[in-house]
C-alpha cells in the first residue's frame, strides 16, 4: 500500500526536479540582460510620448540612447536641461541644439482670405481636402478645421476666432505633430531665437491674389529688396527666409505692402542715440527708414515715427551711442490688469 502511493509522488518529484533543473539552466541561457540605463534615463523624460526624437514613446527614445543608436539631446520637449540628465547617465556630452517653434505660413483667415464655399463634413483638414480640397479661394491657406489642433500634445497650437490656425511659442516644443497631420504643408519649424516669419504659403502672384486675400503674397520681391544680406529669396513666387544668416528680416515685413510677415514681437523697441555720438553719418547711411538725420560732426538725431527698431544702425556706430529703447509691447489684457490693479 506504502509503495503504491510512493512510486506516483516519486515520479511526480523526479519530473518536476528535472524540469526545475532544466529551466534553471534556460535561465541562464536564454537570460537577456536590461541594461539599468534605460530605466534611469526613461524616468528623466517627460513622458510627453510625443515621438518628435522618431522613437515609438519616451521608452523607445531611453532605449535607443542606452544602446548608442540616439543622441542624448533628442528630446525635443525635455529641452536642454532634460538632455544634460541623459547625457550624464550615459556619460555623454549633449549637443547644442538650436531650440524650434513651428510657425503656420498663414494669416488669412475669415476676414482676410475669400471662401468658394460652403463646407459641411468632419471637422478635420484632411477631411475637407478629400472633399474638394476645401472651402478656400485660396488651395494653399489654412482650413482652420483643427486637425493640427487635435494632434498637439502640449495645447501650443489653436485656431483662433479668425478660423486660422495659431502658435502658442511659449507652450510649443517643436515637436512636429502639427506638421504631420496639415494636409496643406503650411506648417514648419523656425529657430525660436527668431521672431518673424513669413505668414502666407501662396505660390500665385500679381493682382490675382489681391482678389482672394487682402494679406497674400504678390510676389513684388520688395522684402527681397529691402534684404541686402541675401537672406531673402523667392522660390516659386514666393519669400524663402533663410534663418542661418544674420538677419532680424525687420526692414523686409516692413517693407511688404501686403503684410504677408507675422512678428512675434508685439511692439519694437526705438533708436536712442545719446551724446557719445560723433556725427559720423554712417547710422543715417544704413537706416533702411531714413530715420536718422543730422549734420557731419554732430549728435544726430531719430523720428520715432519713422524707427522700425531693426537695430541695424547699432553695428554700424563705432562710438557705440545707440541703443534701443521701449518694446515691452502689453497686450489689451495687461492694459486691463494693469489699470484695475492701480484703480
Amino acid at each position: 500500500m506504502i509503495a503504491t502511493i510512493l512510486l506516483p509522488v516519486g515520479i511526480v518529484g523526479s519530473v518536476g526536479l528535472l524540469f526545475g533543473i532544466g529551466l534553471g539552466i534556460a535561465s541562464k541561457k536564454l537570460y537577456v540582460h536590461v541594461d539599468p540605463r534605460i530605466n534611469q534615463i526613461n524616468e528623466a523624460l517627460p513622458q510627453a510620448n510625443c515621438g518628435a526624437c522618431g522613437y515609438p514613446g519616451c521608452s523607445g527614445f531611453a532605449k535607443a540612447v542606452a544602446e548608442g543608436k540616439a543622441d542624448p539631446s533628442g528630446c525635443i520637449p525635455g529641452g536642454a536641461k532634460v538632455a544634460n540628465q541623459v547625457a550624464e547617465i550615459v556619460g555623454a556630452t549633449a549637443a547644442d541644439s538650436q531650440p524650434m517653434v513651428a510657425v503656420v505660413h498663414c494669416k488669412g483667415g475669415a476676414k482676410e482670405a475669400g471662401e468658394r464655399a460652403a463646407y459641411q463634413g468632419i471637422k478635420d483638414c484632411r477631411a475637407a481636402v478629400l472633399s474638394g480640397n476645401g472651402s478656400k479661394v485660396c488651395q494653399d491657406g489654412c482650413l482652420g478645421l483643427g486637425s493640427c489642433e487635435a494632434v498637439c500634445p502640449f495645447d501650443a497650437i489653436k485656431v483662433n476666432d479668425n478660423n486660422v490656425a495659431v502658435v502658442d511659442p511659449g507652450k510649443c516644443t517643436g515637436c512636429g505633430k502639427c506638421i504631420e497631420a496639415c494636409p496643406r504643408n503650411i506648417i514648419e519649424l523656425a529657430p525660436k531665437i527668431h521672431k518673424i516669419f513669413l505668414g502666407c504659403n501662396n505660390h500665385e502672384r500679381g493682382a490675382k491674389v489681391k482678389k482672394y486675400c487682402s494679406v497674400g503674397c504678390t510676389a513684388c520681391s520688395l522684402c527681397v529688396k529691402a534684404t541686402p544680406s541675401g537672406a531673402i529669396t523667392m522660390e516659386n513666387f514666393l519669400p524663402k527666409l533663410d534663418y542661418t544668416k544674420d538677419e532680424n528680416f525687420v526692414p523686409a515685413a516692413h517693407k511688404c505692402p501686403q503684410n504677408c510677415f507675422v512678428d512675434l514681437v508685439r511692439v519694437r523697441p526705438k533708436v536712442n542715440i545719446d551724446t557719445k555720438c560723433d556725427g559720423c553719418t554712417d547710422c543715417v547711411e544704413v537706416c533702411p527708414t531714413k530715420a536718422i538725420s543730422g549734420d557731419p560732426g554732430e549728435r544726430h538725431v531719430v523720428d520715432k515715427e519713422k524707427c522700425i527698431g531693426c537695430g541695424i544702425c547699432l553695428s554700424h556706430c563705432h562710438a557705440h551711442a545707440i541703443q534701443l529703447w521701449g518694446g515691452l509691447g502689453y497686450s489689451k489684457h495687461d492694459n486691463i490688469r494693469r489699470h484695475r490693479a492701480n484703480s
